[in-house]
C-alpha cells in the first residue's frame, strides 16, 4: 500500500494541480493530438515518427549539428552491428551483455570457413567503442590533440517492457554523443567549453535553471589516486571558473572516472538529467589508443564522454511537455496555416501559402467549406503556433490576417512584412543558415 501525505490542505491543492498539469502535458497524449509519432507492438521500445515528428526531430539535429560545429568537433558516423570481439576489448560485454541485442550470422557457407562457423555480433548500446576505432586509425601526435568526434549514433539497449515509457525510456534512440580525445592537462578547458556550449543549447530550447552535480570516486575503481586527483580538480577547477553553482556527489562517479551531470527543470518543475560529461582513462588502456608526445614517446590519450540533450527520442518527449505541444516558431512541425473564410478566396490562399514555401515556411492551407472560427479552434487545439487568415478583404489588399496560438487579437499585414516578420522568428537560435 502506498501512501503520500500533505501537511496542509493548500499544498495537498498544489499536488493535484501538479498532477493535473502533468497529464496535460503528457507527451504521448500530445504525440497523438499533434500526429507526432507512435508505438506498436510488433517493435517494443522504438519509435515511428510521423511527418510532424520527425520535422521536429530534425530540426533539432540540424540545429544540435550547427552547435557542435561552432564548438570545434567533427561528425563521424560508425557501424551499428558490431563483432563479439570488440565488446570484449572493450569490457562491454562483461558488464553489459544482458542489455545489448546479440545476433548470430552462420559463416560457414563462406569459402576457407569451418562447418560450424558462427560470427556473434551485437547491436551497438553505445559509440564509444567505435568512436575510439576512428581514433586509432593513423598515427596521432600531440599536436593532433583535442580530437573531438561527434556522432547521432543510432544505439539499442534491451529494457524490461515495465519500464519503458513513451519516448522516455526506449529500446532504440539516437544520441548526441561525442568523445573528446585530449591530454590530461586539457581536460579543465575542454569541460569549461563544454559546460558553455551545454548552457547554450539548453537556454535556446526554453531551459533556464539546471543543476550541476560531480560525481567522484567509488569504492571499486580502476587507476592511481594520483590520476583521480587530477580529473577531479580538473572538472572541479572549469565549473568554479564558470561561477556556477554545483554539488558533489560522494562515490557515484564511474568505476574508471569522475562525471559530472546536467539536470535540467521544465516549465512545471520536473527534473530531468540529460547532459553529461565523463572522464575515462580506462577505455583508450583497453583498446591501445596512444598519440605521439613533445617527448617523441607514446603516450594514451584521457577520453571524455559527453552528451548535451542524450537521447533524441526522450529529449523530444522532454520537450513536448515542458512547452505542453506549443513549440516555437523554428522548432514547431507546421509552422503556418492559412485558412480561408470563403471558397471565393481559394486562388489568393494558395498564392500566399506558395509565398510562405518559397520563404522557407512550413505551411500548409486550410480551403475546406467550414465556418472560420471552426478552422481557427481545430488548428489551434492541433499546436499550429500562426493561422493566416484570409478573405476577399485580404486578398484584394495583398494582406494577412495573423492569429498567433493563444492570442484573441489577429494582426493584419501585407503579406511581405508578415513573411518577413515569421521568417526572423523561424529562424531560430543560430540564424538561417548559420554554421
Amino acid at each position: 500500500i502506498y501512501g503520500v501525505a500533505f501537511q496542509t490542505r493548500d499544498k495537498l491543492k498544489d499536488y493535484l494541480n501538479f498532477l493535473e498539469e502533468a497529464e496535460r502535458r503528457d507527451h504521448r497524449k500530445l504525440g497523438r493530438e499533434m500526429d507526432l509519432f507512435h508505438m506498436q507492438e510488433e517493435a517494443p521500445g522504438q519509435v515511428f515518427w510521423h511527418p510532424n515528428g520527425w520535422t521536429i526531430y530534425t530540426t533539432l539535429q540540424d540545429y544540435m549539428r550547427r552547435q557542435q560545429t561552432r564548438g570545434g568537433y567533427v561528425e563521424v558516423n560508425t557501424p551499428q552491428v558490431v563483432d563479439r570481439k570488440l565488446w570484449e576489448a572493450s569490457g562491454h560485454w562483461e558488464n553489459y551483455h544482458e542489455n545489448m541485442f546479440i545476433t548470430e550470422v552462420d559463416e560457414g557457407s563462406e569459402a576457407g570457413a569451418h562447418a560450424n562457423a558462427k560470427r556473434t555480433n551485437a547491436l551497438k548500446p553505445m559509440n564509444c567503442p567505435c568512436h575510439v576505432q576512428v581514433y586509432n586509425q593513423g598515427l596521432k601526435s600531440y599536436r593532433d590533440l583535442p580530437l573531438r568526434l561527434a556522432e547521432f549514433g543510432s544505439c539499442h539497449r534491451y529494457e524490461s517492457s515495465g519500464s519503458m515509457h513513451g519516448l522516455m525510456r526506449v529500446r532504440g534512440f539516437t544520441q548526441d554523443d561525442a568523445h573528446i580525445f585530449c591530454t590530461e592537462d586539457q581536460i579543465e578547458a575542454e569541460c569549461a567549453d563544454f559546460i558553455r556550449l551545454l548552457s547554450t543549447v539548453y537556454t535556446d530550447l526554453g531551459f533556464e535553471d539546471f543543476d550541476i552535480k560531480l560525481s567522484t570516486r567509488p569504492e571499486t575503481r580502476v587507476g592511481s589516486d594520483a590520476v583521480w586527483d587530477k580529473a577531479e580538480t580538473a572538472l572541479e577547477k572549469a565549473i568554479q571558473a564558470l561561477g556556477l553553482p554545483y554539488e558533489v556527489d560522494p562515490g557515484e562517479g564511474a568505476f574508471y572516472g569522475p562525471k559530472i551531470e546536467f539536470v535540467l527543470r521544465d516549465a512545471i518543475g520536473r527534473d530531468w538529467q540529460c547532459g553529461t560529461f565523463q572522464v575515462d582513462p580506462n577505455l583508450p588502456e583497453r583498446l591501445d589508443a596512444s598519440y605521439v608526445g613533445a617527448d617523441g614517446d607514446k603516450h594514451r590519450p584521457v577520453m571524455l564522454h559527453r552528451a548535451v540533450v542524450g537521447s533524441f527520442e526522450r529529449f523530444i518527449g522532454i520537450l513536448i511537455e515542458n512547452y505542453a505541444g506549443r513549440f516555437p516558431l523554428w522548432l514547431a512541425p507546421h509552422q503556418v496555416t492559412v485558412a480561408t473564410i470563403t471558397n471565393e478566396s481559394d486562388a489568393y490562399a494558395k498564392d500566399v501559402a506558395q509565398a510562405c514555401r518559397k520563404a522557407g515556411l512550413r505551411v500548409e492551407t486550410d480551403l475546406r467549406n467550414e465556418k472560420i472560427n471552426y478552422k481557427i479552434r481545430e488548428h489551434s487545439h492541433a499546436h499550429v503556433p500562426v493561422i493566416m487568415v484570409v478573405g476577399a478583404k485580404e486578398a484584394e489588399a495583398g494582406t494577412v490576417a495573423i492569429r498567433r496560438l493563444g492570442g484573441k487579437n489577429q494582426e493584419i499585414l501585407a503579406l511581405k512584412d508578415a513573411i518577413d516578420t515569421l521568417m526572423a522568428e523561424a529562424a531560430g537560435p543560430l540564424g538561417a543558415g548559420e554554421g
